[in-house]
């Protein structure tokens, strides 16, 4: 998310500005390989199990932005064509050197102009079906979270039953569940309060979570109805300490309308409790889509 100083990086926030069915191109060892599409924004997760070694330098947390990936028909080496590229690159931030055709030193996700890719690939940007592309994102969440649990099952320091427990918060359930309607009675944005209807949520994500205790706070829930749950947990909502309602510039207006959420989103909610807040910071910086 952020560089071993703390200070922000253009090239790690790229992975939050980008957005579904936009191309990516793959450039390793001076090649480019294969050609992606983005499946969905970018969220907050844990680095994969499958990293192994590579990239101990970075921070176990970081943007998961799921991919879905082709191999190109047939390598390509923009140090060869490098003076043909070179009046395309970015000025600032760009993925390799205008001179030597090299790679630049933390482009790690770059944004290029259509020309470019057009120049790289002789192919122009089309879009991409967003069915086949939403199946990637389910995947990749689905195996770092399996993952999770499997860590929670063999973690010597849990007992059978929490272990138990937070594997069921996972989908919000058991223990988790109940402690969040000792806490909410109804739907923040809705007010539904029929228990069948309501979807224990968590503000920050369990996959994010760093313990058993975050992953079964109450304080870390909120009752919500499905639809505002997903809009939440994809991060096209946020909330306000004070219950103010945070609608994402990346949520299509018209779309909040047709949910019938648009007058409630602007009426708020009730002020949250102090035991809320982290949590809720959390979300606002690492799950919203600003």
């Amino acid at each position: 998310m952020r560089e071993a100083s703390g200070a922000r990086s253009q090239f790690y926030d790229n992975m939050r500005i980008a957005a579904p069915g936009d191309a990516v191109l793959s450039f390793s060892g001076g090649i480019i390989r294969h050609l992606g599409r983005v499946a969905d924004f970018a969220s907050p997760a844990p680095k994969p199990d499958s990293f192994g070694a590579v990239g101990d330098y970075w921070s176990d947390s970081g943007w998961l932005l799921p991919v879905a990936w082709e191999e190109l028909p047939a390598a390509i080496s923009p140090k060869q064509i490098i003076e043909e590229l070179a009046p395309l690159l970015p000025a600032k931030y760009s993925p390799i050197h205008p001179e030597s055709g090299n790679g630049n030193q933390k482009a790690y996700l770059a944004e290029i102009s259509a020309a470019l890719f057009e120049k790289l690939t002789g192919q122009m940007l089309a879009e991409a079906p967003q069915s086949a592309l939403q199946a990637s994102t389910t995947k990749a969440l689905a195996s770092i979270e399996d993952s999770i649990a499997t860590q929670v099952i063999q973690d010597p320091g849990l007992d059978a039953t929490t272990k138990q427990q937070v594997v069921l918060a996972r989908n919000g359930q058991g223990l988790f569940r109940s402690r969040v309607f000792a806490l909410e009675q109804s739907c923040r944005l809705t007010r539904v309060s029929t228990p069948a209807l309501l979807i224990a949520s968590h503000i920050k994500p369990w996959r994010s979570c760093s313990t058993a205790a975050e992953r079964l706070d109450g304080a870390n829930g909120l009752l919500l109805a499905p639809h505002v749950d997903r809009l939440f947990d994809k991060g096209f909502i946020s909330f306000t300490e004070a219950g103010g309602v945070l609608v994402s510039p990346r949520l299509d207006t018209n779309d909040l309308r047709r949910l019938g959420l648009a007058e409630a989103c602007a009426a708020g909610c009730p002020p949250f409790a102090e035991r809320h807040m982290p949590y809720l910071n959390f979300h606002r910086e690492n799950v919203f889509l600003k």
